[in-house]
């Protein structure tokens, strides 16, 4: 049975990550930071007795960091770490009353990543090699190529990205596997306020399915649903002139909205 903690567990992604390990008996730490929703949640799953909860707000990193340290002492092993948390917000450079969120989606997206994973990593590390290990970043097709209005979400996804990437070769010798998953849209309360288009939206349900058999393969990196994974891979062949002609036109997400995944 697998030992799993995610962050941002209460609601979208992460409430249906928990469900799918749950239905594998998997033990959850899940970690958000509403305390109401995470009760409701651990209700639901099969054994609920089996899962722990933890009210942190990942930016707070001594919590974030006891929260990971008591899930460890509980369990002894930790086999997947979901580093999930995560919020969106239209975001606008000329408006310096942005700045705030700019820095909030970082800390959120970004830092908060590294300080998901950083607890776990020594103790992984002692048993690696006879256990399947698993540091899981959840990036963004947002953070292929940067999308008007969203300079903080699309910056901070790619920088998700690219630092798993970093990881992931750096870990390659220990045993651990650094997955990256990279969302499209995802039917959660995160999209669920987009007043635009949302091509290939997949059930929250079935995207859990397919990210969990991604790290389960412990695959380095995977665009989920794989229509959007064509979509991106496109895009990154756009030259910047196309690109800017087609995509300054793209409908903006709302300003001053956080939602958590």
């Amino acid at each position: 049975m697998k030992n799993v903690f995610i962050t941002g567990a209460s609601s979208g992604i992460g409430a249906a990550l928990a469900q799918a390990y749950a239905e594998q008996r998997a033990t959850l730490g899940l970690l958000a930071r509403r305390r109401e929703q995470l009760e409701q949640l651990r209700a639901s799953l099969p054994h609920p007795e089996r899962h722990h909860i933890y009210v942190v707000d990942v930016t707070d990193h001594d919590a974030l960091t006891n929260a990971a340290k008591d899930f460890l002492q509980r369990c002894n092993q930790v086999h997947v770490v979901i580093a999930n948390a995560g919020i969106s917000v239209g975001t606008l450079t000329e408006h310096l009353e942005d700045l705030p969120m700019f820095e909030r989606v970082f800390q959120t997206n970004v830092t908060s990543t590294v300080a998901t994973f950083a607890p776990f990593i020594a103790a992984m590390k002692l048993y690696a090699d006879h256990e399947d290990c698993r540091l899981v970043g959840i990036g963004s097709v947002a953070g292929i190529r940067g999308l008007p209005g969203a300079e903080a979400y699309s910056a901070s996804k790619a920088a998700v990205i690219s630092y798993c990437e970093s990881l992931r070769v750096e870990l390659k010798k220990s045993g651990i596997r650094v997955v990256t998953i990279a969302p499209g849209y995802i039917d959660t309360p995160m999209t669920q306020v987009n007043t635009y288009p949302m091509p290939f939206l997949m059930p929250v349900k079935k995207f859990a399915v397919q990210a969990l058999q991604t790290i389960d393969a412990g695959r380095s990196y995977r665009v989920i649903p794989w229509q959007m994974g064509v979509v991106a891979k496109l895009l990154r062949l756009l030259p910047n002139p196309l690109y800017d002609f087609l995509f300054s036109r793209a409908p903006h997400k709302a300003r001053a909205i956080t939602l958590e995944k």
